[in-house]
């Protein structure tokens, strides 16, 4: 009878190649269900990987399977929260010292017939915008983006969670840019005739 030799540790990169070989298309599938397109779910993927390569001991994770998932959960959260972040930024473009620019920045400063009219069709098409929004959505980015308060206080108030919140707002920020979107454009158009 053979004796049973313990089996070799296998190197680092036979690891990652095994965890490759084993798991990957598996953990593509579950990241491919909860983003929106291949191309995201290979971003992440990507990231997944990178991550487990920057581990300095693979060997030491007991359940590769498992944190492979977790990791990738954790990727698609963080990727999500950047989306939402971008929503905000794109509705509010950014000025050339890099900062948000507020809605007064939308509202035509001359003291003239047609700026007055741009100023009322703004804040008509806004209220308007923000009347079709569901009540909670409008909530938060009223008392967030006009009110400036901030979403934690907001979150203790209601009870609710900061990621509700947050969810709740870049739906109200898409809906907005989408019914704002060609009022901003003449905006611009008005402002570039004056110059």
């Amino acid at each position: 009878m053979a004796a049973d030799l313990p089996e070799p540790a296998l190197t680092r990169a036979q690891g990652i190649t095994a965890a490759v070989r084993d798991l990957g298309s598996r953990l593509y599938g579950f990241i491919r269900r909860r983003v929106s397109s291949d191309e995201d779910a290979q971003d992440v993927l990507q990231d997944v990987w990178q991550q487990l390569s920057a581990q300095p001991e693979i060997e030491a994770i007991s359940q590769l399977s498992a944190w492979l998932h977790e990791v990738a959960r954790n990727k698609i959260i963080d990727r999500s929260r950047k989306q939402r972040e971008t929503l905000v930024d794109d509705l509010f473009p950014e000025d050339d010292g890099g900062g948000s620019l507020p809605l007064d920045q939308f509202l035509v400063s001359e003291d003239t017939p047609e700026g007055q009219y741009m100023n009322r069709l703004f804040w008509d098409e806004l209220s308007d915008a923000l009347d079709a929004l569901p009540p909670e959505q409008r909530h938060v980015f009223v008392e967030n983006e006009l009110e400036g308060r901030p979403l934690r206080e907001l979150a203790a108030e209601s009870g609710e969670s900061i990621k509700t919140l947050i969810s709740r707002k870049g739906y109200a920020v898409q809906a907005l840019r989408k019914r704002l979107a060609r009022l901003h454009q003449e905006f611009l158009d008005l402002s570039e005739s004056t110059r």
